[in-house]
């Protein structure tokens, strides 16, 4: 199949393209073998194992995708243990830990619109595979393998059950059922036509009150990322809701595949990650007594810092992408890592983002506290004597050509002043952060596969974030 191999780059976080252009059986053909036989080379001594697991979400073909990777990656000589349903990707990444596999292959294309598709590869380790292991399967695409004279046998398994049986167990259920059955907790979930549909019900195994939980391929004409612009239906819902004086509510948002959550109080208020990981250390630390170091993303708030200090949490920073969080939680004792948009682990887990995990972990802290989320957060303010407000933007620039010249011009000319404020420092471990005169601080990055600017910012007031947002706008674009 000379050609194809070329079409196909993995990101950040597998491979995606748009079905029937990049995305096709074709190339899945190509590729799943390829992956199947280098999590053989790579972790077929650590676990003696012969099996790849394969998974899907609920996209437009997704079980069909999945049948085929199955068919080629079991006539190379591998055994596969094919889903039978949608389930979340950290689902698909517990079963290949539990079961003693080599790793997955996991038909989704995340938080991508419905056009697309794509292959996500995970390790035996629970997560998903470093960099050198995709590079090392873009290296042989010019080298399929061939059909084994003893194919592998294709079985079939369902992955919620183990899954949802191992959450329960980290987390008081019968609390947070009791809260619900009696009236004093009503639970949204916004799951975006995605793979956490049914999710939260089985896993509380009570009612929830549960939106657009229908598959729809075209994700309402938008896309299945936990942003505002999305949930104007959430919204809506809970500042409609007949609510009892003293009754808490809180709405859950989940990405297309479940690794990445959101979150809306009762007053129908959007709460990214950047509110709810500060919520999280101090309930994992004081309720839960749990220990370990806290893992943020450069672009991470600061008050994540300032609440791990009030319990004496070491605190480790990483670039931008939920695999240097996980690489760390493979090398120490890990409490939490979580990034700005969304995706949040736990070290007494899998290191892999989990979406339906950090539901359970938010609603058993507004159990445990009888308070709203967004009060939980004011708390956390108080204590640390500090508040501030985040926002970010993403810019598309005009060419290549000019993301490359920003880059030379903050190589060559550092900022020295932005929105009038004076720089105090930066850091380029992912771009570069730029921290000024009154603490606030704006980042700016650079996507490596187009021309995008992506900017953020965080100050002590929302109006602050968006002048010094509207400033780096214009100097890009000046």
């Amino acid at each position: 199949m000379p050609g194809i191999g070329n079409q196909i780059k993995f990101g950040t976080d597998g491979w995606r393209g748009i079905i029937a252009d990049e995305f096709t059986f074709e190339r899945l053909a190509l590729v799943a073998p390829i992956a199947a036989h280098v999590l053989a080379r790579t972790y077929g001594k650590t676990t003696g194992s012969n099996t790849i697991i394969v998974g899907y979400d609920r996209r437009f073909m997704s079980e069909d995708f999945a049948r085929k990777t199955a068919e080629v990656v079991s006539a190379v000589g591998f055994d596969v243990l094919l889903s039978d349903t949608y389930a979340p990707t950290p689902a698909f990444s517990l079963a290949v830990k539990q079961r003693n596999a080599l790793g997955a292959l996991v038909i989704t294309a995340s938080h991508n619109p419905g056009s697309y598709s794509g292959l996500k590869v995970k390790g035996a380790f629970g997560g998903s595979v470093p960099p050198e292991v995709t590079k090392e399967i873009e290296a042989l695409l010019d080298r399929p393998p061939a059909s084994s004279a003893k194919p592998g046998k294709i079985d079939t398994f369902n992955p919620w059950s183990s899954y949802c049986e191992t959450l329960r167990a980290k987390v008081d259920i019968e609390q947070i059922r009791s809260y619900i059955t009696q009236g004093k907790l009503t639970v949204f979930a916004d799951v975006m036509h995605g793979a956490a549909a049914g999710g939260l019900a089985q896993l509380l195994e009570v009612p929830v009150c549960e939106l657009n939980s229908d598959r729809d391929p075209l994700f309402g004409g938008g896309a299945p990322e936990p942003l505002p612009k999305y949930l104007s239906r959430l919204f809506e819902t809970i500042r409609d809701r007949n609510a009892e004086k003293g009754d808490l509510a809180v709405g859950l948002v989940f990405d297309g595949d479940s690794d990445r959550i959101a979150a809306v109080d009762g007053q129908g208020n959007f709460l990214s990650s950047q509110v709810l990981i500060p919520i999280l250390i101090e309930h994992l630390a004081v309720n839960r007594g749990m220990k370990g170091e806290l893992v943020k993303t450069v672009s991470g708030s600061d008050l994540m810092p300032r609440v791990a200090a009030l319990h004496q949490i070491p605190v480790s920073e990483t670039p931008v992408g939920y695999k240097y969080i996980a690489d760390r939680m493979l090398e120490t004792q890990v409490l939490l890592g979580g990034e700005e948009s969304g995706g949040i682990g736990y070290g007494t887990h899998i290191p892999e983002r989990d979406a339906l995990l950090s539901a359970l972990y938010v609603l058993e802290a507004v159990t445990k506290s009888e308070l709203d989320l967004s009060a939980l957060y004011q708390q956390l303010q108080a204590k640390t004597n500090f508040t501030s407000a985040y926002d970010r933007i993403d810019l598309p620039l005009a060419s290549m050509e000019v993301r490359s010249r920003l880059l030379e011009q903050l190589q060559a000319q550092p900022l020295q002043k932005i929105a009038g404020k004076a720089v105090v420092n930066s850091q380029t471990i992912d771009g570069y952060k730029f921290r000024l005169d009154d603490d606030s601080w704006l980042m700016i990055r650079f996507s490596g596969t187009e021309p995008v600017l992506r900017l953020y910012c965080e100050a002590s007031t929302l109006e602050e974030v968006h002048q010094t947002l509207n400033w780096a706008k214009d100097w890009a674009e000046s």
